[in-house]
């Protein structure tokens, strides 16, 4: 074909194997874990990923766990104990999910990852790029430029889904006798909701966040009325639940940063 002959590829992100020290076969999607160069070659990602790529992980992350720590706060009513035990139960999901990812990125068994590096925005979203050479024919060549930053995050979920459910309606089960049988589980059912939510955000919004640099820190919000800052910060010292929230909060901001 056409683009098969043609010395270099078409499109941004269309590239050639290489074979023995040459580019073989024809243009088409670069194997995973692999991008295009400037010569169109797809080339194996080796790069640690950058100060800003980790805080965008760790952001993205944080977020399941806050949502969590949101809505057992708010279903759980005036239950402290049983409230802080979920909310420790939570970072623990999310904890093991964290490394359980980091584990099964390439390289396997290590907590470290490799990555491509970010050049443009475009590489969140190379399936609007691919090239139709001759005007009637596309050469598809979608591809995760911006490995495993896109992955990362959903498989991440996924196991943060999974591991909630294995721990989390034991111990509600458990420790929530207080509450009505229809209240102990709605902060389970809450993540059922907002995990899809958080998957269709990182798949559509990806790119635009980690590119516009919007990292927020999480922080306590007091629910308890508009008070003063002297009171508030008062009731939050004698509040060893709410003192905890922040500890977590700033914790994980402290990992990410």
């Amino acid at each position: 074909s056409a683009v098969a002959m043609s010395s270099t590829c078409p499109g941004l992100y269309c590239g050639r194997m290489m074979v023995n020290g040459s580019a073989e076969g024809e243009c088409g999607v670069c194997p995973r874990g692999e991008r295009t160069n400037l010569q169109k070659i797809c080339e194996r990602c080796t790069e640690s990923p950058e100060l800003y790529d980790w805080l965008y992980l760790g952001f993205m992350a944080m977020l399941p766990l806050v949502l969590h720590w949101f809505f057992i706060e708010w279903y759980s009513g005036k239950k402290s104990s049983s409230a802080l035990l979920q909310h420790v139960t939570a970072m623990l999901e999310c904890s093991v999910s964290a490394v359980i990812t980091l584990l099964v990125t390439e390289p396997v068994g290590t907590l470290g990852i490799r990555s491509c590096r970010v050049q443009m925005l475009s590489d969140w979203y190379t399936m609007l790029y691919n090239p139709s050479p001759d005007y009637v024919n596309t050469l598809h060549c979608t591809q995760e430029a911006v490995y495993p930053l896109y992955t990362i995050i959903l498989i991440y979920y996924a196991f943060c889904l999974v591991m909630m459910m294995l721990l989390r309606p034991l111990l509600v089960k458990k420790i929530a006798c207080g509450l009505g049988k229809s209240d102990r589980f709605k902060s389970i059912y809450a993540a059922l909701y907002f995990f899809p939510i958080l998957t269709v955000l990182q798949a559509v919004g990806g790119g635009l966040l980690c590119e516009s640099r919007l990292l927020t820190a999480c922080s306590q919000c007091a629910c308890t009325g508009t008070d003063a800052c002297p009171s508030l910060s008062f009731r939050l010292c004698i509040s060893l639940h709410h003192l905890g929230l922040v500890i977590g909060h700033a914790g994980c901001l402290h990992v990410c940063l």
